[in-house]
């Protein structure tokens, strides 16, 4: 397997990038201790045009302004205050475009997994949902920034063609706030696998 180039970050449609990281393999290793997983639900968030994004309108603080740095950065931001997720940041340096990793299939470190979530059962909710994927994953807040081509987060190629017909869409899941938005068929899942954390079907 190779790392994901910097060229398939680098792309202008985010929503495409976000249909095409299903089946890719998210890998962390931190301290010697390296987990991953196979992404198997995401969501597109376009930037400053849309009402669902951190960075809707241009707005710009320290809490989103990893989404503005150059393609192929993680974007980590903290929800409810505990629940660390993990974004892939895509498009040209300055343009906010990323991808929330919503959910994955463990694959390696199962075990620093479920130590890390405190699950004494291997389920479905090891890693289902955005929150449970960065706890499993071992990623926080500082995190925010790393370069997806280093050692310490990346995303690896094994060759994996996803077919449409196994690809399901719909919108995205938690953000009614943001009006019309909230209705964009932006998020993109495996059909039938456990650990898609809405709708998967």
């Amino acid at each position: 397997m190779k790392k994901v180039p910097l060229s398939f970050y680098q792309r202008k449609d985010v929503v495409k990038i976000a249909k095409e990281l299903l089946g890719k393999i998210v890998v962390t290793n931190f301290d010697g201790q390296v987990t991953s997983g196979r992404i198997v639900e995401t969501e597109a968030y376009v930037g400053i045009t849309d009402k669902a994004s951190h960075s809707f309108a241009g707005k710009r603080t320290s809490r989103n302004e990893h989404m503005y740095s150059a393609a192929g950065t993680a974007y980590i931001y903290i929800c409810y205050g505990m629940h660390q997720m993990l974004n892939v940041v895509t498009n040209d340096k300055e343009i906010p475009d990323a991808v929330l990793i919503r959910a994955i299939e463990p694959l390696e470190g199962i075990e620093i997994m479920s130590q890390r979530t405190g699950k004494k059962v291997n389920d479905k909710t090891l890693t289902r949902g955005p929150g449970n994927v960065g706890k499993a994953l071992g990623i926080f807040k500082h995190h925010s920034g790393l370069y997806l081509l280093d050692k310490e987060i990346y995303l690896l190629d094994n060759g994996e063609k996803i077919s449409d017909e196994n690809i399901g869409t719909s919108k995205r899941i938690g953000v009614e706030s943001a009006g019309a938005d909230a209705l964009l068929p932006y998020r993109f899942y495996m059909k039938g696998n456990k650990y898609v954390s809405g709708k998967n079907n």
